[in-house]
């Protein structure tokens, strides 16, 4: 009976996993072919092909996507892109809502200089609880100012769900730093704190690349000169 319980275990090990990839390409898939109906009927693929191919809006949405990059990236694409910015910032809330979805675009998809960048670990939501956190920023201007001490703006994702969380300010003095990459710490984080990263290992690969090599069963140095004996 352990056995098949051992069997049991180890096939939902494969099935699982495998299922929930499925699924996801499967919502992806077909959350991006839903782009295809912004075409008109006449110029839909399964009009065109007479067959409906899955998929198709992940191609269609990649092309606008690189259009777009294209004309954004040219002087004219640029001037619009800012008249565009400003009309936007004129409306009321949706000027806050784009701002906000502005930055974290570019925290997401852009090399920003100090966002999520390192994977820290801090005492919430009380003393002798950890949670771990991200830096997103260490230049707080008028709130380091006011604080009267270091501090640091961080970002607590939440679990299974790591795209939604709360931002804190701590101090720095009360962060400890953690090894991890940031991918590292996502995937603890997906997995409810499953999928642990081997930090033995890690700190084991690093004393191995710096320390020196030992001197033993090393060849003895030719002598030199002045190392032979002065008759």
């Amino acid at each position: 009976m352990k056995r098949l319980r051992t069997y049991l275990v180890t096939g939902l090990l494969v099935w699982v996993p495998l299922g929930i990839t499925v699924f996801l390409v499967k919502v992806m898939v077909d959350f991006m072919d839903q782009t295809l109906l912004l075409l008109p009927v006449n110029y839909r693929p399964e009009t065109i092909l007479g067959v409906d191919i899955p998929g198709l809006g992940i191609v269609l949405s990649v092309v606008v996507l690189l259009l777009t990059g294209i004309f954004a990236a040219n002087f004219l694409g640029r001037r619009l892109v800012g008249v565009w910015e400003s009309i936007m910032q004129r409306i009321p809330f949706v000027r806050t809502v784009y701002s906000a979805a502005k930055s974290f675009a570019e925290v997401v998809l852009t090399n920003n200089t100090n966002s999520f960048k390192e994977v820290l670990l801090i005492e919430y939501p009380r003393k002798g609880l950890y949670s771990i956190c991200f830096q997103t920023s260490i230049n707080l201007g008028e709130i380091q100012s006011r604080t009267g001490e270091e501090v640091i703006c961080v970002f607590v994702p939440t679990t299974p769900n790591p795209t939604s969380g709360v931002m804190i300010i701590v101090p720095k003095a009360e962060v400890i730093a953690l090894d991890m990459e940031v991918e590292e710490a996502v995937k603890m984080v997906v997995s409810l704190g499953v999928v642990v990263p081997e930090w033995p290992k890690r700190v084991r690969a690093a004393s191995e690349k710096t320390e020196p090599p030992s001197l033993e069963n090393q060849p003895p140095k030719p002598a030199v000169a002045k190392d032979w004996p002065q008759p």
